[in-house]
């Protein structure tokens, strides 16, 4: 009730402001005055006449010119109506402005406002509107933003994890590439530029990925990233001492607790329980190769891609299924059973538009659009 009180006196002291020049009296310059005046200066001319300080032809026009103005006096005169003056006028319209403005604008809100409801803070406020915007909606925001300013280098920086997440893995390579090139290389861009690439083929790190990381070992022996995933490639190419050694290092030197401690743990484990799981990597740090021989991984990774391929067949829903297998044939170098892999799921999911996206894009960024 304070609070309503202290507005409404402010909003006054905001009217009067604005409305109290429009009750204040005006100096006369019509009227009776005004006629005075002119009468007083046609008796002037007629002094100056008959002193003979102006001639014949200048006092005529003289007193043409002021009886014209006496003339246009007296009309005004007459026209303005006997009980409302000008002044009475603008004293009407600012008391009824004064009234008016802040009754209505106080209707109006109980209308349309709701003052049951309790403040809340402006960040609250856009996190639920961020909340209730599709993820697919703010990249595609963001895209346009981009398209506008190429060179914007905290977009792509912004995008790409988002487009990792939504298994845009091409797109993710493509904005860690344009980090790098606008804004310099450091040790962390080139460890995000080699996870994506490690996501673009399906959890493998390729050689192009390897070269990724060790720049940004050389650029920073110490980063997390680069040190990681060069252990799950050791792991992929059969060299399981390498990756334990690596992994146990990091061990040493992050914190015993959080998320770093947890993923090595875990990625150590997995070298001493083999999970055929993992002979299709997925887009975890630790999807890798178990520590077999090579032709007991071939036959190992061979059998569950065709268990994964049947399965699809009985369900084709999956589109996180479509984009392994389709990653598993080519990692496999199988280019013709992705071809028809890639048919299959367009065929599968052309009642779900959003899964089919999600496949097309895998289906592009593996070249596999003919």
């Amino acid at each position: 009730m304070t609070l309503g009180l202290v507005f409404a006196l402010m909003t006054a002291a905001a009217v009067f402001a604005v409305l109290w020049p429009l009750s204040r009296r005006v100096p006369a310059v019509g009227g009776a005055g005004e006629i005075a005046v002119y009468r007083d200066q046609l008796d002037e001319i007629a002094r100056d006449r008959s002193a003979g300080l102006i001639g014949v032809a200048e006092a005529d026009a003289a007193r043409v010119e002021v009886s014209r103005r006496l003339i246009a006096a007296a009309e005004t005169a007459v026209a303005t109506p006997a009980g409302g003056s000008p002044l009475s006028r603008r004293r009407a319209v600012a008391v009824a402005t004064l009234v008016l403005l802040p009754v209505g604008a106080f209707a109006l809100y109980l209308v349309l406002g709701q003052p049951q409801l309790p403040g809340e803070p402006l960040s609250a406020r856009l996190a639920e509107i961020h909340r209730n915007s599709p993820i697919e909606e703010l990249v595609a925001k963001a895209e346009q933003r981009l398209a506008r300013n190429p060179k914007d280098v905290r977009g792509y920086e912004v995008l790409a994890p988002v487009y990792l997440r939504l298994g845009r893995f091409a797109d993710a390579v493509n904005a860690c590439r344009k980090v790098i090139a606008l804004a310099g290389e450091n040790a962390d861009r080139q460890a995000d530029l080699g996870i994506a690439l490690t996501a673009a083929a399906g959890g493998i790190v390729t050689a192009e990925a390897k070269t990724a990381f060790a720049r940004a070992l050389a650029l920073d022996s110490k980063e997390l990233k680069a040190r990681f995933f060069t252990g799950v490639a050791a792991r992929q190419d059969g060299n399981t001492a390498q990756a334990a050694a690596i992994w146990r290092d990091m061990l040493a030197q992050v914190p015993p607790t959080g998320t770093w401690a947890d993923n090595l743990h875990q990625a150590l484990a997995g070298l001493r329980e083999p999970a055929a799981a993992a002979a299709i990597p997925d887009n975890s740090a630790a999807a890798a190769a178990t520590p077999m021989s090579a032709q007991a991984q071939s036959a190992t990774i061979q059998s569950m891609v065709a268990r994964l391929a049947g399965r699809l067949k009985q369900n084709g829903h999956d589109a996180d299924g479509w984009q392994r297998l389709l990653r598993a044939y080519m990692v496999l170098g199988e280019h013709n059973k992705a071809l028809a892999a890639a048919a299959d799921a367009r065929k599968a999911l052309a009642g779900d538009p959003d899964r089919l996206r999600r496949v097309e894009d895998v289906i592009k960024s593996l070249g596999l659009e003919g």
